[in-house]
């Protein structure tokens, strides 16, 4: 019995840990992508009212576009980019979400223009440097003729 509640807390542990270093990642990416870009807010962990799942790390405005962030962090020794990390499955969950979120905007914004980025976390080992922040603008994710 206590082995199991032991790896449950355990398990637990890991996760809160987990999400504390997306959290300080996407703080991060916004106050980068504000100052260095200029980029304005509008929502963080956007999440879809059909399925809380989809959920959109960052909205922005870059002039008159609207900007569907994904941020990654991690560890610099990681074997997988955060830009790579953004796989097809991510994708179709991104795709989804942006679509909801579009549609939850009205038919006044439909001729908005809007884009997807990436931006990667890649946070220093254990010798305390700062991090590298990696924007990779216009990742395709929208096709050309997508209604919503």
């Amino acid at each position: 019995m206590w082995s199991f509640v032991k790896n449950w807390w355990e398990a637990r542990m890991r996760t809160s840990a987990n999400a504390r270093i997306g959290m300080d990642g996407e703080r991060l990416a916004a106050n980068f992508l504000r100052k260095q870009n200029g980029y304005k807010i509008v929502a963080r962990n956007w999440r879809s009212p059909k399925d809380r799942r989809d959920e959109i790390d960052l909205v922005c405005r870059d002039g008159e576009a609207l900007v569907f962030v994904e941020v990654k962090t991690r560890a610099a020794d990681a074997l997988v980019s955060g830009y790579h990390a953004v796989d097809k499955a991510k994708k179709r969950v991104m795709l989804r979400a942006c679509t909801a979120y579009l549609r939850a905007l009205g038919s006044t914004r439909r001729s908005e223009t809007y884009r997807f980025d990436v931006v990667e976390v890649s946070r220093a080992a254990v010798n305390g440097d700062a991090p590298v922040i990696s924007h990779f603008e216009n990742v395709p994710l929208f096709p050309k003729d997508l209604r919503y």
